[in-house]
């Protein structure tokens, strides 16, 4: 995705402005600059939607409104032709809906989009915000994408919550994402309908293939990401029968791209056929079950391999990108951040990926431990509402380190709404049920003979490994090992004063903590 860095209320905004350029640029290497008497934005735009149009900031006519935005709008062609009042749009992009939305719905326009997004809206007497970071001093905020960006003026940072909005006039933070699910007390009680859950996740990853760039999926074999490789194919199929097999440009700068109000989908399609990747060590057994499943599929498959050594050398990088010394994080995202570099070499600047799928319907294996529905659900709502923090960190951090946008079906509003609003007696793992059976049972055809089967049985219901990220276990016993050679017993023993109260408590998480940059601690 994108990137932000803004000042707001600086008391002297024109000698700040040299070091809010330094700034932004230690974060994206380069800004694009938006300068004002008042107010500082940097924008470093990764252009999905809008190639050619959807520079940044995006202004009104009036030049009264300013915007910068990081993410991608799914619905913006229904809230285009939704708007009470007229609007001259001046761009394709998709986030450029956002500025009639907010003239009419003022601080409730996030509660209309259909995305993921994080934004700065400057007006003349406010800011609208709704960003990862913020940290809060005195007569100044600034805010941005990374930490990096940060560091320099900032002691004390704080995570923007998600699905908040800021308003600096007012100066309260304010939560519009309300779903029914999100108070665990509530535990749901709806049936489960099996066509429903198919559906709903078919049309997120329809949505999500909005782009005028070449775009794939992440395939790691396991039952997530080839359930939304497999959708992904036969709506790429769909678009290319309904194209007459035409391969289409992006950067010609076409109409309007994006879902419209039946649900079809107007995308650009770079490839006459979906390109899938996967990485692992050699031999790894979910790279031979990617393989099986691109092979099932039809997909243009791509599978890397990686050394250990390839891995450890990229730790203190991935620390960098990522900002976080958490040991599964980082056992996770480094496999990820070499394939992303891989896959932006080919051209490609969109991925989808199976993130959430494990919060929301229970697929870790200590869920078989829950003793009732309530607790399973309350389980799931907090692992969904922490994914920021950890899987979707993973996802965004390891893929926007070398420009590449990730975009996660599971995590879609609707879906969200029809899975976590499921009867969590339907989730529960029993005897007879491995986790995720509702989702595994969504995608079973086999009594639905005129269906061509999503996934072969094998990987439809094949149980998940207990630390498999489509690596193998070899990665995380080298990551080990290696922690075991560099690290003493009696180096334990000594952690650095600058530490403080975060002491690791493993040889690995040393291994880490001590990889952290100067820039980013």
């Amino acid at each position: 995705m994108c990137g932000i860095f803004a000042c707001h209320c600086h008391p002297d905004v024109q000698k700040f402005k040299p070091t809010a350029l330094r700034m932004a640029k230690a974060e994206y290497g380069e800004s694009v600059r938006h300068r004002g008497p008042d107010w500082i934005l940097a924008h470093e735009r990764l252009s999905i939607v809008g190639v050619e149009s959807g520079a940044q900031p995006l202004v009104n006519d009036d030049e009264t409104l300013a915007l910068a935005v990081n993410g991608e709008i799914y619905n913006h062609r229904i809230l285009r032709k939704g708007l009470k009042t007229q609007y001259k749009f001046k761009t394709h992009s998709d986030c450029e809906v956002i500025i009639p939305l907010y003239m009419e719905h003022d601080i409730d326009a996030p509660k209309f989009l259909d995305g993921m997004y994080s934004w700065v809206f400057l007006t003349k007497n406010r800011t609208a915000l709704l960003l990862p970071e913020i940290p809060l001093t005195p007569g100044a905020v600034y805010f941005a994408s990374e930490l990096k960006s940060l560091h320099p003026v900032c002691d004390k940072i704080i995570f923007f919550p998600p699905g908040h909005v800021y308003d600096s006039k007012t100066d309260t933070m304010t939560r519009y994402f309300q779903p029914k699910w999100w108070d665990p007390p509530n535990v749901p009680s709806t049936p489960i309908d099996y066509k429903l859950i198919r559906e709903s996740l078919v049309r997120s990853v329809r949505k999500r293939l909005m782009a005028e760039v070449p775009y794939g999926v992440l395939l790691s074999g396991g039952l997530d990401s080839s359930l939304v490789a497999s959708i992904a194919q036969r709506e790429t199929q769909r678009m290319m029968v309904a194209q007459n097999g035409t391969v289409t440009n992006g950067e010609s700068g076409a109409g309007l791209v994006g879902i419209d109000d039946s649900n079809e989908l107007s995308t650009v399609t770079s490839f006459p056929q979906l390109h899938s990747f996967s990485i692992g060590l050699p031999g790894a057994p979910d790279t031979k079950a990617a393989l099986e499943v691109a092979n099932f599929l039809g997909t243009k498959h791509y599978a890397f391999t990686f050394t250990v050594d390839d891995g450890l050398n990229a730790l203190s990088d991935v620390i960098y990108h990522l900002e976080t010394y958490d040991v599964t994080t980082i056992r996770a995202s480094t496999p990820m951040y070499l394939l992303s570099r891989k896959i932006k070499a080919m051209g490609v600047k969109m991925v989808l990926s199976g993130e959430g799928s494990d919060e929301i319907f229970g697929g870790y294996l200590y869920f078989h431990a829950a003793p009732d529905k309530k607790a399973f659900h309350e389980e799931t709502v907090r692992r969904v509402k922490n994914l920021h923090l950890a899987d979707c960190l993973r996802a965004n951090k390891s893929t926007s380190a070398w420009g590449l946008e990730a975009r996660v079906p599971f995590l879609d509003k609707q879906f969200l709404e029809v899975s976590m609003g499921v009867d969590p007696q339907e989730k529960m793992i029993t005897k007879e049920r491995i986790e995720k059976y509702i989702l595994r049972k969504a995608f079973d055809t086999s009594d639905e003979p005129e269906t061509k089967p999503f996934l072969p049985d094998n990987i439809l219901w094949r149980q998940k490994e207990q630390f498999s990220d489509g690596v193998g276990y070899s990665w995380i016993d080298a990551l080990k090992d290696n922690a075991e050679l560099q690290v003493t017993d009696e180096m334990m023993k000594n952690p650095k004063p600058e530490w403080g109260d975060d002491i690791p408590d493993t040889k690995e998480a040393k291994i880490l903590r001590v990889l952290v940059p100067n820039d980013v601690r």
